[in-house]
Formats: structure tokens, C-alpha cells, sequence
């Protein structure tokens, strides 16, 4: 079971409802941690077989905790801060994600289903066919309210622009400034500091790298986030905050975009319980929530070698799987993990766990990179298709890219990477400018 530390102040404390049911919250957490520590795991259905969802990545990028929160649907609530009276619901399911009735479609099709032929012999029974699959699927109704406003626009230009507030991007925009440049830092997630936030080696360092930032001069927009790169009108770059839509123009852009958490390939490895180690780390460091009495942790890092040894500090029980000398075979459970199905030297057992964390190597967020025409090579070793730079970190004109967005690195090499690439970037503004 999730524990919150009993020394949490009470007076720090707020009431959120999930599907009308009131559950504990405190401020500064996101409406996901509070629901996890209510031990509420199923918190969605899949689309198409209504199979039960939880909480995986708590970055913001794996959908698996989309709810309905205060009439507005598709609402991550990972990226969601807790406020009093928020009102959470689970959509796509019927009565509720926990209890969804809708979910005889896994078993009706237990072996799959195309939705595209299903009656096709008749046409009536085809329209009538898809009719009831637009109703049994989807995302979820329209928001309870109209939006009866836009989102003012402003426009802005700038030096240097840093994508992501991780430990690349944070040092990447520090060396930046301090050469002189006007730098600007983007970061979408609740808090700055991107996998060091999950990382106990790094947590407690976050606060002074911000802080070094701001000294040094870094304007930072958090909770935003680049959508787009617009080539055609002078290397625009949109983004959205919380206020606004800023189209910006920099002489000089760094992508510290970083990586993003994979699960690891075994059955049933879409059922709620199981996460990644990032939102592990997260749920200890961040929030105080001690994840689990026990469980299994999948793969083998420097990372995962240093959670492991904290979460046993906090009291859980951790067994590791190197997924070398032992494979995860099976996840037990139907609403939740009660068990992992294991398999070494030919002979499998089953461990009792209530969580599987998975601590694979993450995958490059290389996306927007690509829009400014950065070249990709695919590297299994470094999580997949990473950014390919010079020894300056430049990947086209104007376009650099730092830490695990090249390649996964590790916390204490990416921020180095970006501290060296902020400084490129800056030259390179300078250069432009004479």
C-alpha cells in the first residue's frame, strides 16, 4: 500500500473528489500523487478494449492518467497541481473506470478486433456496427462548458531559447547567460528539474541549479510548453503557457528536451501498478509518497541501483530483476499488480510484489528537434532515435541539442554536455549579432 509520511502538515492539506468520492490532497502536489497515495490505481480505460489504466511515466507523456477534471476532458492529471474542490472523473468507461462494464469487450475479443470489418457483409449491420464502436470508444465527452475566450498571443525575440528545464537544459541556460547572452528557458513540467527531480543522487541539488540560473540571469517560463517549429516564418518557435501563446524568434536554440520512459516488453505490461522508475522517484522524492510495501524494479542502471537503495531506506521492499541473468515473464493481476511471473535458467516462480517498476533506458525526445531539421540516428544502446550534433552540439544552423535528447547519457554527463552546448549557443548568437 502507498504511504504518505505521517510528519505532513496538516494545515498543508486539501480535499479533491474522484467521481464524487472525497480524497486527501496536499498542496503542491499533482492531482496524481494524491490519487495514488489514496491507493487509487485504475484511473482510466483504454480506448478501444476498455483495459484498465494507471499512472506510468508522471512526466505528462504516456496518456495513461487521463481524466475528466472539473468539466474539462483529456486533462493529464500528472501535470495537474492539486487545488481545493477539484473535481476529477474518469471517462471512456461506464459506471467508472474502476468498475467498468464496458470492459466485456477485452474477453468478447480476447484474441483482437478490427473494428474496420466487422459486419461488412451487410451494410446496414456495418453502420450499425460502427455506430455502437463510436459509442464504446473515444476520449471521452465534450468539455461542460464552452470556451468563450482566446489565448492573447505576443511575440518575442530572443538570443538563445532552451528547451527543457532538466539538469542538460538548466546547465545549458546558466553557461548561456553568464557568456552574455539573453537566454530564455522553457519547461512544461510542474517543476523544473526534469529526471533529476527522480534521481536521489541529484534531488537535493535541484533548488541550487535553479537558483544559479536566475543568478546568472535565465528568464524561465515553467508549465510551458514549445508545440511547434515554423521554418517558413523566420524559425518561429510557438509556445504555449499558461497565459498566452508567444511566437519566439532566437538567433540560437537549444533542444534539452531529454527522454522519455519506456516500459519493457512482458504480459500484461499495460496494467496499473506498473510504472516507471521515474514516477517512483518522483512519488518518494517529490511527494514523500513511499510507493509500495513491495516490488520488483526491471533493469540494471547507476539509477536504478541508487532508487533501489533509497526505496529500502523507506521502508519498501525491493527485489531487482536485471533482466540478464532473469526476465519478468508476467504481471499478475487484473486492477492492479499483486505478482510478477519470473523466468531464470529455464524455471519460473512467482514474487508477490504490489508494484513493478520499470527502469529501462529512456527514450530520446527528439520530436521538435526534427521539425528544425536536426539529423536522427536510431541507437538502441542510447534509447533510440537520438540527435546527431557536432563537438560543439550544433545540428544545424543556428540548432543545438544537449544531454539524453542525443542519446540517453545519465544525469552527470548530460549536465556537463549542456553546460558546454550553452556556452556554443551563446558564442554563436554573439557571432551572428557582430
Amino acid at each position: 500500500m502507498p504511504k504518505r509520511p505521517s510528519q505532513r502538515k496538516s494545515e498543508d492539506s486539501l480535499t479533491i473528489h474522484c467521481n464524487g468520492a472525497p480524497i486527501r490532497g496536499f498542496a503542491g502536489e499533482s492531482l496524481a500523487a494524491a490519487l495514488f497515495a489514496a491507493d487509487q490505481q485504475v484511473v482510466s480505460r483504454s480506448l478501444k478494449y476498455h483495459r484498465p489504466r494507471g499512472l506510468f511515466c508522471m512526466d505528462g507523456h504516456c496518456g495513461g492518467c487521463l481524466m475528466r477534471v472539473d468539466g474539462v476532458p483529456n486533462i493529464r492529471i500528472c501535470m495537474e497541481p492539486c487545488r481545493e474542490g477539484a473535481r476529477l472523473e474518469t471517462q471512456n468507461a461506464f459506471p467508472s473506470a474502476e468498475r467498468d462494464l464496458l470492459g466485456a469487450v477485452d474477453f468478447v475479443f480476447a484474441k483482437g478486433m478490427n473494428h474496420h470489418t466487422l459486419m461488412t457483409g451487410s451494410k446496414f449491420l456495418n453502420r450499425v456496427t460502427q455506430k455502437i464502436v463510436r459509442h464504446l470508444s473515444g476520449l471521452g465527452n465534450l468539455p461542460d462548458a464552452v470556451a468563450t475566450t482566446d489565448l492573447p498571443s505576443q511575440e518575442r525575440e530572443v538570443e538563445v531559447l532552451v528547451l527543457g528545464g532538466g539538469g542538460a537544459g538548466l546547465a545549458a541556460a546558466t553557461a548561456s547567460a553568464k557568456a552574455g547572452a539573453t537566454t530564455l528557458l522553457i519547461d512544461e513540467g510542474l517543476l523544473l528539474g526534469g529526471s533529476l527531480r527522480s534521481d536521489p543522487r541529484y534531488a537535493d541539488s535541484i533548488q541550487d541549479r535553479v537558483q544559479q540560473a536566475a543568478d546568472a540571469g535565465v528568464e524561465i517560463l515553467s508549465r510551458s510548453c514549445a508545440i511547434a517549429h515554423i521554418p517558413e516564418e523566420d524559425n518561429t518557435t510557438v509556445v504555449i503557457t499558461p497565459e498566452r501563446l508567444v511566437r519566439l524568434r532566437a538567433t540560437a536554440t537549444v533542444h534539452a528536451t531529454g527522454s522519455y520512459a519506456q516500459n519493457a516488453l512482458f504480459e500484461n505490461n499495460d496494467r496499473p501498478g506498473v510504472i516507471a522508475m521515474r514516477a517512483a522517484g518522483r512519488l518518494l522524492l517529490d511527494y514523500g509518497i513511499r510507493p509500495a510495501d513491495s516490488l520488483c524494479m526491471v533493469g540494471k542502471s547507476d539509477a536504478a541501483e541508487a532508487l533501489a537503495a533509497t526505496l529500502r531506506e523507506a521502508g519498501c521492499d525491493v527485489m531487482h530483476i536485471d533482466h540478464d541473468s532473469e526476465q519478468l515473464v508476467s504481471a499478475r493481476g487484473t486492477k492492479g499488480v499483486r505478482a510478477a511471473l519470473i523466468r531464470r535458467d529455464g524455471k519460473t516462480r512467482e514474487h508477490a510484489c504490489e508494484l513493478i517498476v520499470i527502469a529501462t533506458t529512456p527514450s530520446p525526445a527528439s520530436e521538435l528537434a526534427r521539425q528544425q531539421a536536426a539529423e536522427v540516428v536510431f541507437d538502441g544502446q542510447a534509447g533510440g532515435f537520438a540527435v546527431r550534433t557536432d563537438e560543439r552540439g550544433q545540428c544545424g544552423e543556428g540548432v543545438f541539442a544537449c544531454g539524453d535528447v542525443c542519446g540517453y547519457m545519465g544525469p552527470l554527463r548530460a549536465i556537463e554536455h549542456g553546460a558546454l552546448v550553452g556556452q556554443a549557443a551563446a558564442a554563436y548568437a554573439r557571432e551572428v549579432a557582430r
